[in-house]
């Protein structure tokens, strides 16, 4: 007979529990099974008639098990009884559940316990240690009556946890008592069980532990503290929970994960991840090296997986949620540049840009009339279209598929007063975009066409007024992207500077001292064109100090001044 003892919790998939429960037995360890309150009567004589050929196989009296009450430790006190009861040789016992499943050979479990046959495995931890911790109740869950379920019926415990807060109701602690926390899943010595069992103050704190919340984590774990003389504070099963307190669960495509954790026994096991009960419980060769359980070497798998749901991938949103508006994590997939007023003021900054920056150049992609992509596409990555009308319908998650489908490449894109403006608060929010302005340069197209001059007043007061709102939004606290914002007058004075810079931060492949530049608009006449707004009562003032008449082209050197060279 081996010295451990299984006792089995089980309330559903009852023919994987009992595939289970015989791995056990054919190692030579006893168990003890409590099937839930819940299953039907039918059904558990059905499953107690299945087992009855083994004689190693128990069951103890049925308690009604519920999350979070107390239940669920009536259960393994009654097990644990029957276990210490029925099987005197039996030196350890391991408490598990019906999804439980044995990673390793039984036999390197009975002989890693023999090697310890005076320590107790249990999670055990001060509530200021604790950092898993889900749900706002920490200290209060010793202190305060919880007589209702939290699942079943949660606005009644709800209400009655406020009235105990108002009333600054305290419940006393059984003196001694300093409370534990930690996993429900332990290995304990017999010594230190029938301690617990046997104690004198039991009824004395099982009165207490009833109205706990979720007991099952913390009634052994408080009461071990008492007895043992030896305590592992970590559990030998694999249990991971994720954000919400709920624990993962385990499926076929997760065997290299389990064999890689080194655990004896781990839980949630899908019950139709056929593949992982019959690597674990009928191949030994598919079984863990024998090796000190190390479940750390799994937690970076776990931890981005949490990230992933917390956070999710930049730029990727689900159907059912969107991010919060200032959401730390990046709103977009990758880094993109917005340009203002460069396409105005030069006649093939696109090209040019996207010649010597190898990135992805496209125009106006919210321009009133149609979308233009790069090299006059019609449609591109992700199915999108070039039509107004559904560009409009969302601008912004517009923008984000674009930038999600497109990630491979750094996008950038032309944007001016007369766009859609809708975009706005997604740009002035977003850390990945680089938004560089050349303010008033809409103005020289204006400048350029044939319009009535009463109509170019007009749109030009316009266009004024919606960049000055743009440029004071991007200059806020608030604003998360990256911005360059320069005059019409202070870019036209140094443009090579500004277009250097702005190249820097498009990535590698751009140059580091540029040879060519694009070619400027012809700008002579504009400064009177920008008199003459002023004269019809529009002032152009997000132009900068833009003279009316240009300074000479050609002014002559002064002569150099003669110099004495003394011998």
């Amino acid at each position: 007979m081996n010295p451990v003892g299984i006792i089995m919790l089980v309330h559903t998939a009852l023919e994987r529990a009992e595939q289970v429960a015989r791995h056990w037995t054919a190692s030579g360890c006893p168990v003890v099974l409590h099937v839930d309150q819940n299953v039907d009567t039918a059904t558990f004589r059905t499953f107690r008639k299945a087992l009855e050929d083994d004689p190693l196989i128990r069951f103890c009296k049925r308690h009604r098990c519920e999350w979070g009450t107390w239940g669920i430790v009536a259960a393994s006190q009654s097990a644990s009884t029957l276990m210490l009861a029925q099987f005197p040789e039996v030196r350890h016992v391991y408490l598990s559940s019906g999804s439980c499943l044995p990673l390793r050979p039984i036999h390197e479990l009975v002989d890693y316990l023999n090697q310890r046959p005076r320590t107790d495995f249990i999670e055990s931890a001060t509530t200021a240690d604790v950092p898993w911790i889900v749900g706002g109740l920490d200290v209060e869950r010793f202190t305060l009556y919880f007589p209702f379920s939290w699942k079943k019926r949660r606005f009644l415990f709800d209400r009655y946890v406020d009235l105990q807060r108002r009333l600054r109701i305290k419940r006393r602690i059984p003196q001694g008592l300093v409370p534990h926390m930690g996993s429900q899943w332990w290995c304990l010595t017999r010594q230190t069980l029938s301690a617990i069992l046997e104690d004198p103050e039991r009824p004395t704190y099982d009165r207490y532990f009833q109205k706990v919340w979720i007991p099952d984590e913390s009634y052994y774990q408080t009461l071990v503290r008492q007895y043992s003389t030896s305590i592992e504070s970590r559990s030998l099963t694999l249990s991971k929970f994720d954000f919400q307190g709920k624990p993962h669960v385990f499926y076929d495509d997760h065997l290299q994960l389990l064999r890689r954790s080194d655990c004896f026994v781990a839980r949630k096991i899908w019950p139709q991840a056929n593949r992982l009960y019959q690597a674990f419980l009928t191949d030994p060769a598919s079984a863990m090296k024998r090796t000190e359980p190390n479940p750390g070497k799994i937690d970076r798998v776990f931890t981005k997986a949490v990230e992933r749901r917390t956070i999710g991938r930049p730029g990727l949103y689900m159907q059912s949620r969107f991010p919060g508006r200032w959401a730390v994590n990046a709103i977009s997939a990758k880094p993109y540049s917005v340009f203002q007023g460069f396409a105005e003021l030069f006649e093939d900054f696109e090209p040019w840009l996207a010649r010597t920056s190898g990135t992805r150049v496209h125009g106006h992609l919210f321009d009133p009339e149609r979308v233009e992509f790069a090299d006059g596409e019609t449609l591109i990555n992700g199915a999108l279209t070039d039509s107004a009308a559904l560009r409009d319908y969302n601008a912004e998650s517009f923008l984000n598929n674009l930038l999600w489908s497109c990630r491979s490449e750094r996008q950038c894109f032309q944007f001016g007063p007369g766009d859609n403006q809708a975009i706005q608060k997604f740009l002035i929010r977003d850390p990945n975009a680089q938004i560089s302005v050349i303010s008033g340069a809409w103005a020289v197209p204006l400048f350029r066409s044939n319009q009535n001059f009463s109509d170019l007043r007009r749109e030009a007061a316009r266009l004024q007024q919606i960049e000055a709102a743009f440029l004071t939004k991007l200059r806020a606290q608030e604003t998360k992207a990256r911005v360059r914002i320069w005059t019409m007058a202070e870019f036209i004075e140094a443009p090579m500077e500004a277009l250097q810079s702005i190249l820097e931060e498009l990535g590698p492949m751009a140059p580091r001292h540029l040879g060519e530049a694009p070619k400027m608009s012809e700008l002579e006449g504009f400064g009177q064109f920008l008199q003459n707004l002023k004269n019809q009562g529009m002032h152009p003032y997000l132009m900068g100090d833009f003279p009316v008449e240009p300074g000479p082209t050609h002014v002559p050197k002064p002569p150099r001044k003669p110099y004495l060279v003394r011998k």
